[in-house]
C-alpha cells in the first residue's frame, strides 16, 4: 500500500471515537448559522484533545487516553441510503487528485526507472469518509450515541421550557418504537444542557440568570453556558481571524451545502440543522417540512427518508456507482460557492477558546465520568451474571461435551446471520463493555471482553456478532501496548469471510480489509496485504475494487524485492475499474503509471491496449494533445493486432485528430504518424520522363526512376563522361568538373547543391510503407516546399516565401488526388514540381489527407473495391497533415576528430538550385536491331532532336565499345552508297566487276585519320557530324549509323554517352549528357583463323623477294538457331601499311565459297610487299599521315566488289585496330650500352613481325517467316607474327597451372631482354636454286657435278654478318648414310656481310657418285648483327628439304 499521512496506530483510534448527539432549538441553530456553520460543525475543529486525559478502569487503576477525539453530530432519524453513500464516496475520490507539480518517487528496479506517486490522498479520503459514514448497526456499539447535547438560545422566551421540550424529544426518539434510528449506547443516555448566548446581540445578565437556573435544575456537571458571536460579521474586513473549519469542511465539499443558499432548487426550510448528508436533523424536517422536498445546492436531497426512491433511481441499479460523469461540474460549482464563504465570521479568538473550554468541560465533567460509570456497571453486571446463569450454562456444556469446545470452521457453521439478541442479553453487555473500553483506548480489557464475546457468539452460531467480535479482537490485540501477543490475522480472515460469504455484508467486510491491510502494511507484510486487498475486489462496486487494486499494486512495488510487473498489471486492473466507476482522471493516472513498465519491452499488445485506453480517457477529459500522442504510439509501433482492431485504432485516432484540428484550424499543419516514410530512400530526378517507343522509333534509355542503382555501371558512366570532358578540354579534366547526376539517391554524392534547369520538372520519389493491416488512403498528396527566387541580374531577393499551395507562377506543384497503400504494403509516390523561376528551392516534406476506406479491411486491386483508383473510395474520415523529409547525410570519417566523434555530413538532394535555361537533347534510334550475328553489319538511323529553346553544339558520343558502331567517315566521298548497293539493300559500298579479275587483288588506299582514328587521339570519343555543328531549337537531324555485331556471342550491354553544350557559355552548367544503353544479343556465325609463312620462291614477277603465303581457315559455327542456311564468303581483303594480298592460290577451281552448318573452308593467298611507287608516294605526305596510310587489297569470290577502303568496312576495320594503335610506343633509352642491346633485340624481333590484317566479308542467307533475307558482315584477323596462328575472336585465357610454393629467396639478377631462338633463326632467309632432276652418264664420267645457287636474303633492316658452312655434320650414322654419298666442292666456308634487306647469291657445286635422291639442304648458315658481339649468333633454319634426283643416262 502507498504511504499514508497517519500511522495505523493513529488511524484506528481516530476512526472509532465516542459519538455524541446534538439536538438544537431553532433559535440556537440560527445563532450558529450566522457563522455559516451548524452547531455540530462549530465544534468540529475543537473536538480533539492535545493533552493526555485520565480515567479510572473497573479495578480503579488510572488509565491514560492519548489524543482523545469526540464526534458531535446532529440527530437524523433515518439511516443514510447506500446510494447516497456511494455518491458521497465517489465525489470524495474524484475531488482528490494528485497535486500539480508533485515530485514523484523514482524507484529503480532492475532496468526499470519508475516515477510512482508515494502517497494516495484519494484513498485516504475515501477510507476516512467510508469509516465515518458507516451506519450504526445492532451487532456493535462503536458508533452508537453515548450522550446528547440539548442546545437552546438565551434569546428564547422560555429557555428552560425549551430544554424540557428538547429532552422529551430526545427521550421520544430513543425509546419510541417508531424510531429505529439513530442507535443509542445505553438506555440511560447522558444529557448535557447547553445554553448558547449571542454576545453581540443578546442580554448577558439574562443569560447568566438562566444559566444559574439551569445549574439549580441540572447540576453544575450537566449544563454549560457557551458565549459566541462576539462581533458582527460586517467587521470581518478589519481583522483576519483564522478559519479552522475549512480543512474539515472542504474535505467533503458535498457535505457542506448550505441549505439556504440560492441554488437550482427552491429551498423550503432553512432549518436543516446540519449540512452533513449523513446526519441531517430528520426530526425538524418531519415536524415542520413534512412532505416537502429539500435539495442542497448540487441537487442532492437532504432528507434521505423522503427521497430514497429518487436516489435509488438515479444511481445505477447494480448498486455500484457507474453513472455518467455528471458529478464533477457540481463539485466544481461547490468549490466556487465555498470559496466565497467565510466560516466563523462572527467569532473572535476568545470565542474559539470558549468553545474549546466548553468541549473540555463537557468531556471531563460529563462524558468521561459517564463512560467510567457505565463500564463499572457493565462489569458488575457481568461478574454477577457469570456466577449464576453463565456458570450453570457452562457447567452443563462441559458435562455433556468435554472441557474444551473446539472452534468450528466457518464452513461447518450454518447461516445464522439473522439471529437477533435482545438488548439486555448478557452477550451484548460484554460486547458493549468491550466497545466502550476500545473507544477509550483500554485495549487490554477490550481484547479480553471481545475474546469472551467471540466464544459466546460462536457457540450460539450468531455469525454476524461473532465476526464483529473477531474483527475488533484482532484490532485490540494489535493495539495493545507492549504487544503481548502477535496480531491474529486469522481472526480478521475469518471475520472477512463471514461478513462476505455468510452475512453478505460487503461494507463490514471492506472495513475489515481496510484495517487489516493497514496493520499488515505496518508489519511490512506486503504480500499478505496485497492478497487481502485483491480478495475483496468484486463486481458489486467498481470504485472500491479500483481503490483496493491500486493499493495492492503499491504493496507489490513496496516489497523487499519489488514485483514490478505485478504492480503494473494491478494498476491496469485498477485503471479499468476506475474507468467503469466514472473516475476518468484516476483511470488515466493508473494507466500512465503502468505504461512505464510495459513501454519498450516488446509487449506490444499490452502497450497498444494501454495507449488506446490512455487516448480514450485523455479525450474524455479533453486532454486532446495527450490523446493524439497516445493514439499515435499505437499506430507507429509494429502492431501485432488484428486488422479489425487496427482499423478501430486508426478510426479513433482520426476522430480525435479531427477534433484537435478543429480547435486550431489556422494553426500549423500537424505531423502525421502514418504511413511510414523511409526518408533515406527518397530519390530526386531532374528532367522529363522518357518517351515510350513509337513504332520503329526507340527513345534513348537515358536515366529514369525505374532503373535500379548499379555501382559498376555508375562508375562506367562516370569514366565515359570524364573521357569526353578530357577530350573537349584538350586532355585535361577541369578542376571544377563534377559528374552529371540526374538521379539523386542514397548512393549518389549529395554533398553539393544539385542544379536543376528552369522549366524542367523535378520528380521526388517518396517511399511510403503502411505498417497496418488496413489500407490507407492518402488524398491530395503533394510536396511541401519553400522557394527563394533570384533575379536574373544576380541579386538575391531577400524575401523568402514559404509557399505551401499558392504561387504556382514560381513553382508548379503536382497533386495526386488519391494514393492507396494496401495493408502492410511498401509503395513509392512520385511527386513533381515544375520550376518556372530561377532561385533556391527547398523541398520540406509531403502534405496530404490521411484517411481509411469504409467497410473494407483488405483491398486487392481486383475485387475488393469497385473503382479502386477512380476517386470512388468512400472515405471514412480523413485529417490533413504533413510529414517532413529529413535525410541524414553520410557519416564523416576523414579527419581524426571526425573519426573519434560521430558527425554527419550534409545531404542536399532536396535543396536544388534552379538555373537558367539549357538546351535539351532527345535521341531516337530507328530500325535499331536487338539481335545480330557475330560480325554482322546493319544500318540504322539516329535522330537528334533539340526540344529546348536554346541551340546546342559540340555534340559527341562516347562509348567503351567503339568497334560496335560508326557514323561513317569524315569525307563525304567515302560515305555515300553506290547505286547497286542501295538496290540490294546492302550496307556496303559496292562496284560490279567483270569476271576476269576474280583471282587478282583490286587495290585502294585510305588513311585512318579519315575515319576519326589517329595515334594519340581517343578512339572512344566520336564527334557526331551535325550539318552545321549546331542543332537549333526544335530542329531534328537524322544520321545513318552502322552497327557491327560483337565478336563474342551472348548478350552485350553497350553504353553510349551523348555529350553536348549550349552555344552560350553558362557559369553553372558547362555541358549536359544523355545516356543510352543498347542491349544486343549476338549469335555465333563464323570462326576465322589465319597464319602467315614466308614463301620459298626466289622472287616474284618483278624480281623482288620476300613474298608470303597467308592461310585462312573459315569455319561455320552457327548452330542454325537464327535460321541461317549458309554463309557465302564473298570477299577477302587485306589492309596493311606494307603488305597486300596479291592473289588467291587455291588449287580447287570452285570459285563459289559456300559454307553450310559446321563446314570449314581453307583459303590460301599470296601476299606481297606494297609497290615502291606507293611507298614513294606516301613519303610526300605529312609525317603523321604517311604512317597512317593503309593499302587495301580486295580478292573477290563473286562479281561484286565491296570497296573495303570505304565506310562502313574500313570504319569497323579501324575500330578493331584501335586497341593496337593505342599501345604506347617504346621510348629510346638514354644508356648507350643498354640502348644498343635493346635496339639489336628490336631489330631481330622485327624480322619475324608482319603487320598484315585480313578482312573476311560474308553474306548469310536466312529464312525467316518463309522469306529469304540476306545478312552481311565482316570478320577481322590481325596477323602480327610469322608462323603464329591468329583468330577473329578473342581467345579464352587458360588458367595457369598451380606452381609449388618456393621458400627460396631468388637471386636478384637482372634478366636482359633476349630474343627467342625462333626470332634469331629468322634473320636470314635462304633458298637453294637447282634443277629438280639431273641426268648424268656415270659410265662415262664417274663424278657428277651439279651447279647449285644458294640465295641468302637479309630479313632485317640491319647489317648482318653471315657464315655459310658446307661441311657435313657427322653426328650419327643415319646422317652419314644420307650425306655421305655427295659432297660440296670448293670452299667449305664463306663469310659475308649482308646489308639491310639485301639478297646475295652464292654459286656452289655438288658432287655425286651414285644415282638416287639427295637432300641438298645441308648448308648451315650462322648469322649475327654486324655491330654486336656473337651473343646472338645462331644457326639459321632451313625452310624445307631440297631434294634432287640424279639419273644415269
Amino acid at each position: 500500500m502507498a504511504q499514508c499521512v497517519q500511522s495505523v496506530q493513529e488511524l484506528i483510534p481516530d476512526s472509532f471515537v465516542p459519538c455524541v448527539a446534538a439536538l438544537c432549538s431553532d433559535e440556537a441553530e440560527r445563532l450558529t448559522r450566522r457563522n455559516h456553520l451548524s452547531f455540530a460543525e462549530l465544534l468540529k475543529p475543537f473536538s480533539r484533545f492535545t493533552s493526555e486525559v485520565h480515567m479510572r478502569d473497573p479495578n480503579n487503576q488510572l488509565h491514560i487516553i492519548k489524543n482523545l477525539k469526540i464526534t458531535v453530530s446532529n440527530i437524523i432519524t433515518q439511516p443514510p441510503q447506500p446510494g447516497a453513500i456511494r455518491k458521497l464516496l465517489s465525489d470524495v475520490v474524484s475531488a482528490s487528485q494528485p497535486a500539480e507539480g508533485l515530485v514523484a518517487n523514482v524507484i529503480t528496479v532492475g532496468d526499470y526507472d519508475l516515477n510512482i506517486s508515494a502517497t494516495t490522498p484519494w484513498f485516504e479520503s475515501y477510507r476516512e469518509t467510508f469509516l465515518q459514514s458507516m451506519p450504526a448497526s445492532d451487532h456493535e456499539f462503536l458508533n452508537h450515541y453515548l450522550a446528547c447535547m440539548l442546545v437552546a438560545s438565551s434569546s428564547e422566551a422560555e429557555p428552560v421550557e425549551q430544554f424540557s421540550k428538547l429532552s422529551q424529544e430526545q427521550h421520544r426518539i430513543q425509546h419510541n418504537s417508531d424510531y429505529s434510528y439513530p442507535k443509542w449506547f445505553i438506555p440511560n443516555t447522558l444529557k448535557y444542557y447547553v445554553l448558547l448566548h449571542d454576545v453581540s446581540a443578546g442580554d448577558e445578565q439574562r443569560a447568566d440568570s438562566i444559566y444559574e437556573e439551569m445549574k439549580q435544575k441540572y447540576g453544575t456537571q450537566g449544563c454549560y453556558l457557551l458565549k459566541i458571536n462576539s462581533r458582527t460579521s460586517n467587521r470581518a474586513s478589519d481583522e483576519q481571524i483564522p478559519d479552522p473549519w475549512s480543512q474539515y469542511l472542504q474535505k467533503n465539499s458535498i457535505q457542506n451545502q448550505e441549505s439556504y443558499e440560492d441554488g437550482p432548487f427552491t429551498i423550503t426550510s432553512n432549518k436543516n440543522s446540519d449540512s452533513n448528508l449523513l446526519s441531517l436533523d430528520g426530526l425538524d424536517n418531519e415536524v415542520k417540512g413534512k412532505g416537502k422536498i429539500c435539495f442542497s445546492v448540487d441537487g442532492l436531497p437532504n432528507n434521505f427518508r423522503a427521497h430514497s426512491l429518487q436516489l435509488d433511481q438515479s444511481s445505477d441499479p447494480s448498486n455500484s456507482f457507474d453513472g455518467p460523469d455528471h458529478t464533477k461540474p457540481s463539485s466544481h460549482e461547490t468549490k466556487k460557492i465555498n470559496t466565497g464563504i467565510i466560516h466563523g465570521a462572527c467569532l473572535t479568538l476568545t470565542d474559539h477558546d470558549r468553545i474549546r473550554q466548553f468541549i473540555q468541560e463537557f468531556t471531563f465533567r460529563g462524558l468521561l465520568p459517564h463512560i467510567e460509570k457505565t463500564i463499572r456497571q457493565l462489569n458488575d453486571q457481568l461478574i454477577s451474571r457469570k456466577g449464576l446463569s453463565r456458570s450453570l450454562f457452562s457447567a452443563t456444556k462441559k458435562w455433556f461435551s468435554g472441557s474444551k469446545v473446539p472452534e468450528k470452521s466457518i464452513n461447518e457453521l450454518k447461516n445464522t446471520s439473522g439471529l437477533q439478541y435482545p438488548p439486555e442479553a448478557p452477550e451484548l453487555q460484554i460486547r458493549k463493555m468491550a466497545d466502550l473500553c476500545f473507544l477509550v483506548q483500554h485495549y487490554d480489557l477490550a481484547y479480553s471482553c471481545y475474546h469472551t464475546a467471540k466464544k459466546d457468539f460462536l457457540n450460539d452460531q450468531a455469525m454476524l456478532y461473532a465476526a464483529g467480535a473477531l474483527e475488533m479482537a484482532a484490532v485490540s490485540a494489535f493495539l495493545q501496548p507492549g504487544a503481548p501477543r502477535p496480531y491474529p490475522a486469522h481472526y480478521m480472515d475469518t471475520a472477512i469471510q463471514t461478513y462476505r460469504d455468510i452475512c453478505k455484508n460487503m461494507v463490514l467486510a471492506e472495513r475489515c480489509v481496510l484495517l487489516s491491510a493497514e496493520i499488515l502494511k505496518s508489519q511490512s507484510k506486503y504480500s499478505e496485504a496485497a492478497a487481502l486487498l485483491i480478495r475483496l475486489t468484486s463486481e458489486d462496486s467498481d470504485l472500491r475494487s479500483a481503490l483496493l487494486l491500486e493499493q495492492a499494486a503499491h504493496c507489490f512495488i513496496n516489497m523487499k524485492n519489488p514485483m514490478v510487473r505485478k504492480y503494473a498489471f494491478h494498476m491496469i486492473l485498477a485503471g479499468h475499474r476506475f474507468s467503469k466507476a466514472g473516475q476518468k482522471k484516476h483511470a488515466l493516472r493508473c494507466y500512465c503509471q503502468a505504461m512505464q513498465v510495459y513501454k519498450g519491452k516488446g509487449w506490444s499488445l499490452a502497450e497498444d491496449h494501454i495507449n488506446f485506453t490512455i487516448g480514450r480517457q485523455s479525450y474524455t477529459l479533453r486532454q486532446l494533445d495527450n490523446a493524439v500522442s497516445a493514439f499515435r504510439h499505437i499506430l507507429i509501433n509494429e502492431s501485432k493486432q488484428s486488422a479489425a482492431q487496427q482499423g478501430a485504432f486508426l478510426r479513433e485516432y482520426l476522430y480525435v485528430y479531427k477534433n484537435v484540428s478543429h480547435l486550431s484550424p489556422d494553426g500549423p499543419l500537424p505531423q502525421l504518424p502514418l504511413p511510414y516514410i523511409n526518408s533515406s530512400a527518397t530519390r530526386v530526378f531532374f528532367g522529363h520522363d522518357r518517351r515510350p517507343a513509337d513504332g520503329e522509333k526507340q527513345a534513348a534509355t537515358h536515366i529514369s526512376l525505374d532503373q535500379e542503382y548499379d555501382s559498376e555501371s555508375s562508375q562506367q558512366w562516370r569514366e565515359l563522361e570524364e573521357q569526353v570532358v578530357a577530350v573537349v578540354n584538350k586532355g585535361i579534366i577541369p578542376s571544377n568538373f563534377h559528374p552529371t547526376q540526374y538521379c539523386l539517391s542514397s548512393y549518389s554524392d549529395n554533398s553539393r547543391f544539385p542544379l536543376a534547369v528552369v522549366e524542367e520538372p523535378i520528380t521526388v520519389e517518396v517511399a511510403f510503407r503502411n505498417p497496418l493491416k488496413v489500407p490507407l488512403l492518402l488524398t491530395d498528396l503533394s510536396l511541401l516546399w519553400k522557394f527563394q527566387p533570384k533575379h536574373f541580374i544576380g541579386k538575391d531577393n531577400e524575401e523568402s516565401k514559404e509557399l505551401v499551395t499558392g504561387e504556382p507562377e514560381m513553382i508548379g506543384t503536382e497533386v495526386i488526388s488519391e494514393f492507396l497503400i494496401n495493408s502492410e504494403e511498401s509503395k513509392v509516390a512520385r511527386l513533381k514540381l515544375f520550376p518556372h523561376h530561377v532561385g533556391e528551392l527547398h523541398i520540406l516534406g509531403v502534405v496530404y489527407n490521411l484517411g481509411t476506406i469504409q467497410g473494407s479491411v483488405t483491398v486487392d486491386g481486383i475485387g475488393g473495391l469497385p473503382g479502386c483508383h477512380t476517386g470512388k473510395h468512400s472515405l471514412n474520415m480523413s485529417v490533413r497533415g504533413r510529414q517532413d523529409l529529413e535525410i541524414q547525410g553520410p557519416r564523416l570519417n576523414n579527419t581524426k576528430e571526425e573519426k573519434t566523434s560521430i558527425k554527419y555530413g550534409p545531404d542536399r538532394r532536396l535543396d536544388p538550385i534552379i538555373t537558367e535555361e539549357m538546351p535539351l537533347l532527345e535521341v531516337f534510334f530507328i530500325h535499331f536491331p536487338t539481335g545480330l550475328l557475330c560480325g554482322e553489319i546493319q544500318k540504322a538511323y539516329v535522330e537528334f532532336v533539340n526540344v529546348s529553346k536554346c541551340p546546342l553544339t559540340g555534340l559527341k558520343v562516347v562509348s567503351k565499345r567503339p568497334e560496335f558502331f560508326t557514323f561513317g567517315g569524315n569525307t563525304a566521298v567515302l560515305t555515300p552508297l553506290s547505286p547497286s548497293a542501295s538496290e540490294n539493300c546492302s550496307a556496303y559500298k559496292t562496284v560490279v566487276t567483270d569476271s576476269t579479275s576474280v583471282c587478282t587483288a583490286l587495290i585502294s588506299a585510305a588513311s585512318s585519320v579519315d575515319f576519326g582514328i589517329g595515334i594519340g587521339s581517343q578512339p572512344e570519343v566520336i564527334p557526331v557530324p551535325l550539318p552545321d555543328a549546331v542543332l537549333l531549337p526544335g530542329a531534328s537531324v537524322q544520321l545513318p549509323m552502322w552497327l557491327r555485331g560483337p565478336d563474342e556471342e551472348g548478350v552485350h550491354e553497350i553504353n553510349f554517352l551523348f555529350y553536348y553544350e549550349s552555344v552560350k557559355k553558362k557559369p553553372k552548367i558547362q555541358h549536359r549528357i544523355l545516356r543510352h544503353t543498347a542491349i544486343i544479343c549476338t549469335s555465333r556465325s563464323l570462326n576465322v583463323r589465319a597464319t602467315v609463312y614466308r614463301s620459298n620462291s626466289l622472287e616474284d614477277e618483278e624480281g623482288r623477294g620476300g613474298n608470303m603465303l597467308v592461310f585462312v581457315d573459315v569455319e561455320n559455327i552457327n548452330t542454325s538457331e537464327a535460321g541461317v542456311k549458309e554463309f557465302h564468303i564473298v570477299q577477302v581483303s587485306s589492309s596493311s601499311k606494307h603488305w597486300m594480298l596479291q592473289k588467291s592460290v587455291n588449287l580447287s577451281e570452285n570459285k563459289d565459297a559456300k559454307l553450310a552448318s559446321r563446314e570449314k573452308g581453307k583459303f590460301c593467298f599470296k601476299a606481297v610487299r606494297c609497290k615502291e611507287k606507293e611507298v614513294v608516294f606516301s613519303c610526300f605526305l605529312a609525317a603523321t599521315q604517311s604512317s597512317e596510310k593503309y593499302t587495301f587489297a580486295d580478292i573477290l569470290f563473286g562479281n561484286e566488289q565491296i570497296i573495303s577502303s570505304a565506310s562502313p568496312c574500313a570504319d569497323f576495320f579501324y575500330r578493331s585496330l584501335s586497341s593496337e594503335l593505342k599501345k604506347p610506343q617504346t621510348q629510346p633509352s638514354a644508356h648507350t650500352e643498354k640502348q644498343s642491346l635493346e635496339d639489336a633485340v628490336r631489330l631481330i624481333r622485327k624480322c619475324s613481325e608482319v603487320d598484315l590484317n585480313i578482312v573476311i566479308l560474308w553474306k548469310a542467307y536466312v529464312v525467316e517467316d518463309s522469306k529469304q533475307l540476306i545478312l552481311e558482315g565482316q570478320h577481322h584477323v590481325i596477323l602480327n607474327t610469322i608462323g603464329k596462328e591468329a583468330f577473329s575472336y578473342p581467345q579464352k585465357q587458360e588458367p595457369p597451372e598451380m606452381e609449388l610454393l618456393k621458400f627460396v629467396r631468388p637471386e636478384n639478377t637482372t634478366v636482359s631482354s633476349r630474343p627467342s631462338v625462333e626470332q634469331l633463326s629468322s634473320l636470314i632467309k635462304m633458298s637453294l636454286h637447282y634443277p629438280e632432276s639431273f641426268n648424268h652418264p656415270f659410265h662415262q664420267k664417274s663424278l657428277c657435278l651439279v651447279p647449285v645457287t644458294l640465295l641468302l636474303s637479309n630479313c632485317s633492316k640491319a647489317d648482318v654478318d653471315v657464315i655459310v658452312d658446307l661441311r657435313h655434320k657427322t653426328t650419327s650414322p643415319e646422317a652419314l648414310e644420307i650425306h655421305g654419298s655427295f659432297t660440296w666442292l670448293g670452299q667449305t666456308q664463306y663469310k659475308l656481310q649482308l646489308k639491310s634487306q639485301e639478297i646475295h647469291s652464292l654459286q656452289l657445286k655438288a658432287c655425286f657418285v651414285h644415282t638416287g635422291v639427295y637432300n641438298l639442304g645441308t648448308p648451315r648458315v650462322f648469322a649475327k648483327l654486324s655491330d654486336q658481339v656473337t651473343v646472338f649468333e645462331t644457326s639459321q633454319q632451313n625452310s624445307m628439304p631440297a631434294l634432287i634426283i640424279i639419273n644415269n643416262v
